[in-house]
């Protein structure tokens, strides 16, 4: 008999759901990029292509004897950026 497996449980861990939110991010960016590059100018471009970028940092660590800052790290969301993280999804779903 299989493993009970309530209704709404996930069976796939959160090592799996990272590494496919991180490929959709990078499949998102490349279309971005992309679009940025090949689409005619206009309101579509500018509505597709336009992002929202949050950053965190610089951050100094110090450790008494080693002493650094970590940062900016900034993240560039935009439309096509969440169509590659939905593409990725479907794929990943389909898959496995």
């Amino acid at each position: 008999m299989p493993p009970y497996n309530p209704r709404g449980h996930n069976r796939r861990g959160a090592l799996f759901h990272s590494l496919v939110l991180a490929s959709g991010f990078i499949v998102g960016g490349v279309i971005q990029q992309v679009g940025r590059k090949f689409m005619p100018p206009g309101a579509a471009k500018e509505f597709f292509t336009t992002g929202v970028t949050p950053s965190l940092g610089p951050m100094p660590v110090d450790l008494v004897i080693l002493k650094f800052a970590l940062g900016p790290i900034a993240l560039d969301v935009s439309l096509l950026s969440l169509l590659g993280v939905l593409v990725a999804y479907l794929i990943a779903r389909s898959i496995f």
